[in-house]
């Protein structure tokens, strides 16, 4: 694995206090575990209103803690002053997402001062296994100067 050194040695706090300004994480009850310098892990917890008509999550929701995690896997590597986008990304969902839990990892594969490359993965947790239900490849593009809260 590569290891990053992030320009902005505060970058955890920063990541962090961007997280908790997503909504739609507060939404759906998702919290972010693990912040390292190119890598962020997220986990969200079973809910029956997160679910599709198996009972199994819904590939929205697994789709959307896996873009977050890779995307403040980015930013984690951004410097302090800047903010993220997502400017595409890709998802194969290859099983059910049938667990207690999801965690989505996020891991940086090339850093670049614009543009940044991601993988991504969604683990199913069910009685303590975990077990891949989604990959991912995403581009995120950093925007410097611009601050990372709403105007």
């Amino acid at each position: 694995m590569t290891r990053f050194t992030p320009s902005d040695p505060g970058f955890e706090p920063r990541v962090r206090a961007s997280f908790e300004r997503q909504g739609i994480m507060r939404l759906i009850g998702a919290r972010m575990t693990r912040v390292e310098p190119g890598r962020v892990e997220i986990e969200l917890p079973y809910r029956a209103d997160l679910t599709q008509q198996h009972g199994f999550f819904h590939a929205g929701v697994t789709s959307t803690i896996a873009d977050s995690a890779g995307g403040y896997a980015g930013y984690t590597l951004f410097p302090a002053g800047s903010t993220v986008l997502t400017v595409e990304y890709k998802i194969n969902l290859v099983s059910p997402a049938d667990g207690e839990l999801l965690i989505a990892v996020g891991q940086v594969k090339k850093a670049g001062r614009s543009l940044t490359v991601c993988e991504l993965e969604v683990l199913a947790v069910r009685a303590g296994a975990a077990k891949p239900c989604a990959y991912g490849l995403q581009t995120l593009m950093c925007l410097e100067g611009r601050a990372d809260a709403p105007a």
